[in-house]
């Protein structure tokens, strides 16, 4: 059995999630429920749970939405349809979008009114990949592989390239490498994001020193999924469970070092319970792999610090 378990850092929340939930959480507090949110705040089935337990209802289009309530725009961001819906609505907005994924919005919208085609390198049909889509939907293509780059219809006009922030640094370096082969004037915002970068060198490190590695996270967390796809590729087993309930004690079986890390949606109160059990199977180090130090921190949106103000209350971080 394992004698000693490696603790990926960092792991778990980034600033982006921590945001987010911020601000579901401060609007839960402050308002009485139901406090509507666009799609999942963030990709973790127990985040998501938590804040349906306050009150908070997930929806999945603005026609769900009762007129004149209050809804949070997820941190993966929405198009500028679903902003115009909620106007129409007269919804209050309080918009959670990850500032990193608004720079990719940003990106596109200017591409296309500057002249571009742009290629969108990311998932078709993710949360994140769908608001920036509806950017400029008439002027973007989205492109997963190489093969999806060939297939692209060339055209007259110049191609931009832009990134789903939380996919994996390898794949998408092949896309980007195909499109750059195929359009070789083509503009390149390459926009993984620091965190994925990071949580992906360091599941990479503790990969390639144990004999297991998990990784916690939900199965539509595009990038925890990807942590795990990061460890397998350096010839390490690996999982992705959302929680202790789903490990199985037989995948420790002829192991002495289990890695351990989790998606950037993941509370680390996720992590204690499978911690403690590896402690009462006999794991007696634990081992922390720095790969970085992440210090960065978003300002909350401008709308939910004036309503602070207003209140005469504090915002206070998770």
């Amino acid at each position: 059995m394992p004698h000693t378990l490696l603790l990926a850092e960092p792991r778990g929340f980034c600033a982006g999630v921590v945001r987010a939930i911020d601000v579901l959480d401060a609007l839960l507090d402050a308002e009485e429920p139901p406090i509507y949110a666009f799609h999942e705040i963030v990709h973790n089935r127990h985040v998501v749970d938590g804040f349906r337990a306050r009150g908070a209802v997930f929806v999945d289009t603005i026609a769900e939405v009762p007129e004149g309530a209050r809804i949070v725009f997820s941190a993966h961001g929405v198009s500028p349809e679903v902003v115009a819906e909620a106007r129409e609505r007269n919804l209050r907005v309080i918009d959670a979008t990850c500032p990193l994924v608004t720079k990719v919005h940003l990106e596109s919208r200017k591409a296309a009114k500057d002249g571009f085609d742009v290629l969108l390198v990311g998932h078709e049909g993710h949360d994140e990949v769908v608001g920036t889509k509806g950017e400029a939907p008439d002027r973007t293509t989205v492109v997963d592989t190489p093969e999806d780059v060939a297939a692209v219809v060339a055209g007259d006009r110049p191609k931009f390239v832009v990134t789903q922030t939380t996919l994996s640094v390898g794949d998408t370096d092949a896309t980007i490498q195909a499109i750059t082969s195929r359009f070789p004037d083509a503009e390149v915002r390459n926009d993984i994001c620091y965190a994925t970068t990071n949580r992906q060198a360091a599941v990479r490190s503790i990969a390639e020193r144990a004999g297991l590695v998990i990784v916690v996270g939900s199965a539509n967390s595009s990038n925890s999924v990807r942590l795990a796809e990061v460890a397998a590729g350096t010839g390490t087993t690996a999982y992705r469970v959302d929680g202790l309930s789903e490990i199985d004690p037989a995948w420790y079986e002829g192991v002495d070092v289990v890695g351990l890390s989790a998606g950037a949606s993941v509370p680390d109160s996720l992590l204690e319970p499978i911690i403690e059990d590896l402690r009462a199977r006999g794991v007696t180090r634990v081992e922390p792999v720095i790969v970085a130090e992440e210090t960065i921190e978003f300002r909350p949106p401008s709308e939910l610090l004036e309503l602070a103000e207003a209140a005469g209350t504090e915002l206070t971080s998770s």
